[in-house]
């Protein structure tokens, strides 16, 4: 396995059983992430992209294989070393934003750095900066449900970037924009790629924006079937 990956997987399978039903959803999957890499990862529904994302965040453990995340095998780690590991490698970008509605954006994006125990008046301080940074200096008091789409994804893109991850794995990023707001998403991300060296791995339909990636990759039926 490549150790100068920030992630990496090997042979990652992952099975699904309830009463009878037995769904093999991923078939064993080897993928490598260096620094400062953009992956997309296309393919039809169903085709195990959401799955195999969430694998390689630590949200769900594989039936076979490993994942390796800064030199650290997820499945060997309990459940507080693996928290602080996401809380300070990865980011996490969603279709919808997942704010919490009952906080203003800056206490949204402040989050990560209060739970990885930065002090309030810094976490504060760091997330009105980035806030700044993506457009949204002006909204800093404002609670989620008053903002457009589009200011919620980039509030959301300022939240996974807040801690400087070394990588950051977006589900659909752009799945419910408009597309002149998609651009300023996609934009925004390259920006801080090519400025802080943050990787990227995009599950998404968006032939546009996969295009606009380094590299391309194509699931079938559980498996990645390459560029």
């Amino acid at each position: 396995m490549n150790n100068t990956a920030i992630l990496c997987c090997r042979q990652l399978t992952k099975r699904y059983k309830q009463g009878d039903l037995d769904v093999e959803v991923l078939k064993g999957v080897d993928l490598s992430i260096g620094t400062g890499e953009r992956i997309a990862i296309m393919g039809a529904s169903g085709s195990g992209k959401s799955t195999l994302l969430h694998l390689l965040g630590g949200l769900d453990k594989p039936t076979g294989g490993e994942v390796v995340l800064d030199g650290v095998n997820l499945n060997k780690v309990g459940a507080t070393k693996l928290a602080r590991l996401r809380n300070k490698s990865l980011g996490f970008i969603y279709q919808s934003h997942h704010l919490l509605g009952e906080f203003t954006v800056l206490e949204n994006v402040a989050m990560p750095l209060l739970i990885g125990g930065e002090s309030v008046k810094q976490a504060r301080l760091q997330a009105a900066a980035l806030l700044a940074r993506v457009g949204l200096g002006h909204r800093v008091e404002h609670k989620p449900g008053e903002l457009s789409g589009g200011e919620r994804q980039r509030a959301a893109v300022a939240r996974a970037l807040i801690n400087k991850p070394a990588l950051v794995l977006a589900d659909e990023p752009t799945g419910n924009l408009d597309s002149k707001t998609a651009e300023q998403v996609y934009q925004l991300m390259l920006e801080l790629n090519q400025e802080l060296s943050v990787s990227f791995l995009v599950v998404t339909h968006d032939h546009e924006l996969a295009a606009k990636m380094g590299k391309v990759l194509h699931m079938e039926d559980g498996v990645i079937i390459g560029a």
